[in-house]
């Protein structure tokens, strides 16, 4: 038995299937996409955990208002 009760002929089968509907050129664009996808996703993760937290009672008051007024 396979996953959850499926053998390697159903699984096949199913396969063979998907080939039919989408195509292997779909398929192929599907998974660089995916593949691009989760790349970028690691790529800010990464980035995100490198750049540190900036707390605004850390910085000098002028940059705090400096901020502020830009915002407005």
């Amino acid at each position: 038995m396979g996953l959850g009760g499926i053998g390697i002929w159903q699984l096949l089968i199913i396969l063979l299937i998907v080939f039919m509907l989408f195509g292997t050129k779909k398929l192929r664009n599907l998974g660089s996409d995916l593949g691009g996808a989760l790349k970028g996703f690691k790529t800010a993760m990464k980035d995100n955990e490198e750049e540190p937290d900036s707390d605004p009672e850390d910085e000098p008051k002028d940059v705090v208002a400096e901020k502020a007024e830009s915002k407005s």
